[in-house]
């Protein structure tokens, strides 16, 4: 198993196309194990939107060898947690527990991921828990305002879907349809496996063998990259009390490999002194929460701002936030490049130490790029940026048009005011066409 630029960081790949990715970290006596799969909502069809998720629930229901519990009570008995989650571009399955059980941890992904066996009982069962979670985010009006903003952005591309899926489709999603989105996506070209702590990689290349050699090496799920759109899009919720603001713009996606959205949501709205939580928190009292992010996955990019806020307040937090925007492509301030960067710094050096965020960076990494980023090249990548780099990023995500969801208690006809707003402010901020 040979090393990577970075000494700690090991790579193989099994005769079908799975990837084994192993991260040495001599300091833990624990190991992360986990698998992750190249798919998630923004490849499925509208009829099939959610089935990911589906599945990611269904695998610990039951395989060949094993029922639910016994699932459970193998996890457990090492002493081990377990978790899963399903994104847009991927699913991923995770164990951690002591590092001399981390070929174990292999094994038994390695069983759920490809010999889950679907019992009809349990997928009834577990259809009313799915259903539970679906209500509680329809009940959400923060997630509401999130999956209106990217219907806005991306429209009727698989990306604009939510994770979870609507109600109607877990209503009626069917054994059969889960084993034959599994037999179609789960192969060996869409996995990686990989671990992190005090392991030994050749081990750990053995272990993913004997657990994923079988399967069919398969083709890559591939999506068209997302188009942006652009859009306002708002729904009021008469049992809230507060509205909740979405507002962005497009970022490349993963493959383009360029940090400049993520500078530039630092710069923005990082840290109490960056212009967005200064203006809108501090000194003006527009808003209780307010963040910044750079969401960039396989298939595309969002530079997103929300914020919560009381009703009567929303037009006065548009306007600001709009002038902000504006304002940073007229001019970088320096002291917030630096303080971007140094936060930029300290996160990734967080994450270093975190061994499941490190070893997901990695795997994702590996997954959508083909390689694994060194920590050197991400930080001189970043330091390259100057002010006029930054200004070119604000500049472009103006020109591309402004998307923005609102959810909560709104006044009515809330969009329209929306489109009003921008279009009295007198900044760069150009509207959607219609």
């Amino acid at each position: 198993m040979a090393p990577t630029t970075e000494p700690d960081v090991h790579q193989a790949r099994l005769a079908n196309g799975v990837r084994v990715l192993v991260i040495r970290l001599p300091q833990l006596e624990t190991a992360c194990a986990s698998v992750f799969v190249r798919t998630g909502s923004a490849h499925e069809s509208r009829a099939l939107n959610g089935i990911s998720h589906v599945v990611e629930h269904m695998v610990f229901k039951g395989t060949a060898t094993r029922d639910a519990r016994r699932i459970n009570v193998d996890a457990e008995r090492l002493g081990a947690e377990v978790n899963a989650h399903t994104d847009k571009d991927h699913t991923a399955f995770h164990m951690r527990g002591l590092a001399a059980d981390a070929p174990a941890f292999v094994s038994m992904l390695g069983d759920i991921v490809s010999g889950a066996s679907f019992p009809a009982a349990e997928l009834e069962r577990e259809r009313q828990v799915l259903l539970h979670e679906c209500t509680e985010d329809e009940d959400d009006p923060v997630s509401t305002a999130f999956k209106l903003f990217d219907k806005a952005c991306f429209g009727a591309h698989g990306a604009a879907q939510a994770v979870i899926g609507p109600r109607r489709n877990i209503e009626r999603f069917s054994r059969d349809e889960l084993v034959a989105w599994v037999g179609a996506r789960y192969s060996g070209a869409n996995l990686v496996v990989g671990v992190a702590g005090n392991v030994e990689p050749g081990a750990l290349v053995r272990a993913a063998e004997a657990a994923f050699g079988g399967l069919a090496s398969g083709q890559e799920n591939r999506v068209e990259p997302a188009r942006y759109l652009g859009g306002i899009a708002s729904k009021r919720d008469a049992g809230s009390s507060q509205a909740h603001l979405v507002l962005g713009f497009p970022l490349p996606p993963l493959a383009d490999d360029d940090y400049g959205g993520e500078v530039a949501a630092a710069l923005f709205g990082e840290g109490m002194s960056s212009p967005l939580l200064d203006q809108i928190r501090e000194r003006r009292g527009l808003a209780y929460y307010s963040a910044c992010s750079a969401d960039v996955l396989d298939v595309c990019g969002q530079f997103v701002i929300e914020a919560s806020t009381g009703p009567k307040q929303i037009d006065e937090l548009l306007t600001e936030v709009l002038r902000l925007l504006a304002a940073q492509a007229e001019a970088i301030d320096p002291l917030d490049l630096e303080r971007a960067r140094r936060q930029l710094a300290v996160r990734r050096l967080r994450d270093h130490e975190r061994p499941h965020r490190r070893l997901e960076d990695a795997a994702l990494d590996l997954m959508f790029l083909g390689r694994v980023r060194p920590a050197a090249e991400r930080r001189e990548r970043i330091e390259a940026l100057g002010s006029g780099d930054l200004r070119a990023v604000f500049e472009r995500m103006l020109a591309a048009g402004v998307s923005v969801a609102l959810a909560g208690e709104l006044p009515r006809a809330a969009s329209e005011r929306v489109r009003e707003i921008i279009a009295r402010s007198g900044y760069r901020v150009r509207l959607p066409q219609p």
